[in-house]
Parts: structure tokens; C-alpha cells; sequence
């Protein structure tokens, strides 16, 4: 049995913070809103997704579309969890994109944490099968290293180089009931 450590890196405040950072770095680098769209990655990023673009609405005075995307069938590393989920909903992750509009838009994708880059790469399909945008951008919340695939992020609310044996956890209020990231530091066996 592994004994853990959960540190605190974040919280309520250090979550507000690096959001509202972003949402000004994205209106700075795409001079203004016109033409975008956040998309948010089920869970977690729509939530993250849902409070830059309040964040935006105040700094633009108006407001910028946000969408939900679910990657679930388009994970491969995750395939079987895929198509019970499908099987659960009755209908395949791609189905529950049919709303998904991205054709000729500036897309800002937003996740919580971003790891191996699989998530990202998976939520890049999505989006492709729903219309060829302008560009992709990627936000996210939290960047902790070990990339299996060639892919960064525009906007990061914070670097957390960390271990493989260490995790990342994001609480968000809406599920979570509190806002707050921990890092989870595996130690040795105890007997």
C-alpha cells in the first residue's frame, strides 16, 4: 500500500487569478473576440471554459460563444470506456457534438490539466469533424510535463513540473463544491 501527499497549489483565489490572466491574454493575442469560440473539454474544461468567457465578457463588454465538446470516442488510449459510455448514453461521443460549431472560427480549447497531450489530441479530432476552423488555440488551467505528443499550450494558468508517480487533482466548485488543485506525491510502500 502507497502512502500519499496532497499538497495544495492552487486555490480558490491562485484559480482566479490565472483565469482572469488568460482571458486577457486571449483577448490580447486575438485582438478582441471577433470570430471566436471556447470550447470546453467534458468535464471539467467547460466549466473552466464557462468562467473565461464571463471573464472576457467583462473585459470585451460582450459576450463569446462557449461550447461543450465530448472526446470520449475519440480516445484510443481509452477505447473500451468509450464505447461502454457510448453504449451507456445510447448514442456515440461524436453525436453529442452535432452542435459543435467551429467552421472558419477562431477555436480556443479549454481543458483543466494538460499531461501526455492524448486528451488534446482527441478533442483536435473532434473539433476537425465538426468543420475546418481558422485556427486552434489551447488553454488550460494547469501544465505538468511529460508530453507524449508534440503539443503546447497558448495560455497556462500554471507550470507544475512534476514526477510520472505524482498526480494532479482540480476541484471545481460546480462539481466539486470547492475550487482548489492539488499535487498528489506518491511515497514508498508502508507495510
Amino acid at each position: 500500500m502507497t502512502e500519499a501527499e496532497h499538497l495544495i497549489i492552487m486555490d480558490e483565489a491562485a484559480i482566479r487569478r490565472a483565469l482572469t490572466r488568460i482571458a486577457h491574454e486571449i483577448v490580447e493575442k486575438n485582438k478582441g473576440i471577433e470570430n471566436c469560440v471556447i470550447v470546453g473539454i467534458r468535464t471539467r474544461g467547460i466549466y473552466l471554459a464557462e468562467r473565461i468567457a464571463a471573464r472576457i465578457a467583462e473585459i470585451e463588454g460582450k459576450p463569446v460563444p462557449v461550447q461543450e465538446l465530448d472526446i470520449t470516442s475519440y480516445r484510443d488510449d481509452r477505447l473500451e470506456a468509450a464505447a461502454a459510455s457510448a453504449e451507456a448514453a445510447n448514442e456515440p461521443g461524436a453525436a453529442n457534438n452535432a452542435k459543435l460549431s467551429v467552421k472558419d472560427k477562431r477555436v480556443i480549447l479549454f481543458d483543466d490539466v494538460l499531461y501526455t497531450g492524448r486528451t488534446i489530441r482527441a478533442a483536435l479530432d473532434a473539433i476537425m469533424d465538426s468543420g475546418r476552423p481558422q485556427s486552434v488555440q489551447l488553454a488550460v488551467l494547469v501544465d505538468r510535463g511529460h508530453r507524449e505528443l508534440p503539443i503546447r499550450p497558448d495560455f497556462v494558468g500554471k507550470n507544475v513540473p512534476t514526477s510520472k508517480q505524482e498526480q494532479i487533482q482540480v476541484f471545481l466548485s460546480e462539481i466539486d463544491l470547492m475550487d482548489r488543485v492539488n499535487i498528489i506525491h506518491q511515497r514508498g510502500l508502508a507495510k
